[in-house]
């Protein structure tokens, strides 16, 4: 069987769900139906230090205001509209971060580290693992990751691994930087800003849970590797490996000689990064200045690397089209809000979930959110999206519960990104793995450790993250 049947093989497994636009809408409709079932009511909100907050014991009943068939209707565009400053964020980081890569630099400077590496067998899987781990956390990186397992399958073989190996220390390494999400501005950075928090605040604690995150990804991998290098016969994908199912060679691939220009540009990417940090912490910059920073240096980036005035839109134009998914369903995703704000049933809702968790301590509420978050996160794989649909619930919980709003961003940002690994309506992990041509039931039977070891490193994380009462 070719690599290309086994894509569509596999890719097939995620088409027997739902489209994640038609989930969100079959929510939007089952709210508006809500408004004429569920009691309206509203709590009283008051503004404390920058930022609205729930009143505790101020929930009321108010007029039923049900949700016309009209207002259904407008709650999309609407969603949009309210939801405009961070869906135009993604688009223009989205854009920026095109303009990077028709430069080539990224590519050309991960390929060189890559091939260099090969040649010191013992630091191939830890060093290519921290590589995209960065990528993970700075840049978000998930579908992007695709183009470079076939350069990580290439080196992982030819050391005499196999292609999970070469599959996982790309993926699972971005997929570790992506859980920590110090500084990545499609999960953490939208969730802070619908929470009112300072954008990429905790920054430390994050920083200390992704290091466990990370190493723990590096051991497990090292691990199976040393199996297989080992016996090769135990390997997942022996009978693939066997039959040539699955083989990259180096004429292949698309090699990137790396040159000045593309040093000078990950120099002024890393810049940009380091500016916008301080930025957020000098003089509270928020979405705007951020995406602003990050168009202004995608423009400079396309010159310094040689595209001309066209070709550096083009680019931008091909860097929005990639992240279009993420960046419409926000608006998808608030038209939910919008249509339970409307029908005056948040609050009902609110008040309700927070009634039970009265009952239960602080830190098991945490781990509530979590699980909650890793259900959610297989209908609404998509971070930027989730945020916007659960952060405006979670939030006035957390108030409520007095849980610290910044555990309430962990618990979506561990339940978002831990999952992707492993669910079958993440299109990037199915991207991967039809490239590789790993059948979707062996990554399965290889990853789903990890998984249960990364959720526990999360878990543990929440629990402490109330008791020191993270902010």
């Amino acid at each position: 069987m070719s690599n290309k049947e086994k894509g569509v093989k596999d890719t097939d497994i995620s088409n027997k769900f739902p489209h994640t636009y038609a989930i969100l809408l079959a929510i939007v409709i089952i709210g508006a139906a809500l408004s004429y079932i569920i009691p309206a009511g509203e709590y009283d909100r008051v503004e404390t230090d920058g930022r609205v907050e729930v009143v505790s014991d101020s929930f009321h009943s108010v007029e039923q205001n049900p949700v016309s068939l009209m207002d259904l209707f407008m709650s999309i565009p609407n969603g949009l509209i309210e939801a405009a400053d961070i869906v135009f964020y993604i688009f223009l980081i989205g854009g920026a971060f095109g303009v990077i890569r028709a430069t080539g630099a990224i590519e050309a400077i991960i390929q060189k580290v890559m091939k260099n590496v090969g040649n010191n067998e013992a630091l191939l899987i830890p060093v290519i693992m921290i590589i995209f781990s960065i990528l993970g956390f700075t840049t978000g990186m998930s579908e992007e990751a695709i183009i470079f397992v076939p350069i990580g399958i290439m080196l992982a073989t030819a050391l005499g691994y196999d292609a999970i190996v070469g599959t996982a220390m790309v993926t699972l390494g971005a997929a570790a930087g992506f859980i920590g999400g110090m500084f990545n501005p499609f999960t953490v950075g939208v969730a802070h800003g619908i929470a009112e928090l300072p954008i990429f605040s905790g920054w430390g604690f994050r920083t200390f849970v992704y290091l466990f995150v990370l190493i723990a990804g590096i051991l497990y991998v090292l691990h199976y590797a040393r199996k297989v290098k080992k016996d090769p016969s135990i390997s997942l994908v022996y009978e693939e490996n066997k039959h040539g199912d699955i083989n990259f060679t180096e004429n292949q691939l698309d090699s990137k000689v790396l040159g000045k220009r593309h040093i000078v540009i990950v120099v002024l990417f890393a810049l940009t990064i380091a500016i916008n940090v301080f930025g957020i912490f000098q003089y509270e910059w928020f979405l705007t200045e951020l995406s602003a920073n990050f168009f202004v240096v995608g423009i400079i980036i396309g010159f310094v690397g040689g595209l001309k005035l066209n070709e550096i839109f083009d680019a931008f134009i091909e860097g929005m089209k990639i992240v279009v998914f993420g960046a419409i369903i926000v608006g998808f995703a608030r038209a939910i809000l919008v249509v339970l704000e409307s029908g005056l049933i948040i609050d009902t809702i609110i008040y309700s979930m927070s009634s039970v968790l009265d009952y239960i301590p602080n830190s098991v509420t945490a781990l509530g959110m979590l699980v909650v978050q890793v259900i959610i996160n297989f209908f609404i794989p998509s971070g930027s999206g989730q945020a916007v649909t659960t952060m405006p619930v979670m939030i006035p919980i957390s108030d409520l519960q007095d849980i610290p709003r910044q555990v309430a961003v962990l618990a979506f940002q561990y339940g978002d990104a831990i999952t992707n690994s492993i669910i079958p309506t993440s299109a990037s992990l199915m991207g991967v793995l039809a490239v590789a041509g790993i059948p979707y039931i062996k990554w399965v039977k290889f990853v789903w450790k990890l998984v249960a070891i990364w959720l526990i490193i999360a878990a543990i994380a929440l629990v402490i993250a109330t008791v020191i009462n993270l902010q």
